[in-house]
């Protein structure tokens, strides 16, 4: 009988102390409020993108070919792999780049599309070229599946490009 009442009591005090102990694992208490379905997706898409360009970017400054590649979809590497270090190639030794900005990340019709303005040199030549980075989801991770000229101007998207 003895035993049985230890039980008991044993039990009653789990059950008394067990509300305390879940809030202090994340259970029970206060609750965080999740983050709003439409922004939180748009959020991570330009934080994904910025950082994805903003990784090709400095390795292009720094000609770091396989850096730059790392950033790019399994899809282009073949394509980068042929061109990058060409003559008119990101990564050609005649070109340096001392600056290169993302202007401006907007939704796209086949993922976010960042508008960057590179500064390239040759000699003492120097011109600057904008480009639109195209990044998308692949899986579970984010790469850059397309490069293309830009505009002299991009379009503004309502969200600032910093």
């Amino acid at each position: 009988m003895g035993v049985t009442h230890r039980r008991l009591a044993g039990a009653a005090l789990a059950l008394a102390i067990l509300p305390s102990a879940l809030a202090g694992c994340g259970l029970g208490g206060e609750t965080e409020e999740p983050p709003k379905p439409d922004q939180a997706p748009a959020q991570e898409a330009d934080a994904k993108s910025r950082e994805r360009v903003q990784a090709y970017l400095d390795a292009v400054v720094a000609k770091d070919v396989d850096a730059g590649r790392s950033q790019l979809c399994a899809v282009m590497h073949d394509a980068f792999d042929a061109a990058a270090t060409g003559p008119n190639g990101d990564f050609a030794d005649h070109f340096k780049v001392p600056e290169a900005a993302i202007t401006d990340i907007r939704s796209g019709p086949r993922g976010q599309e960042v508008d960057v303005s590179v500064t390239v040199a040759v000699g003492s030549r120097k011109v600057i070229r904008p480009l639109v980075f195209t990044v998308t989801r692949d899986g579970a991770d984010w790469c850059i599946a397309g490069e293309a000229p830009g505009s002299a101007t991009p379009s503004p998207s309502g969200r600032p490009a910093s």
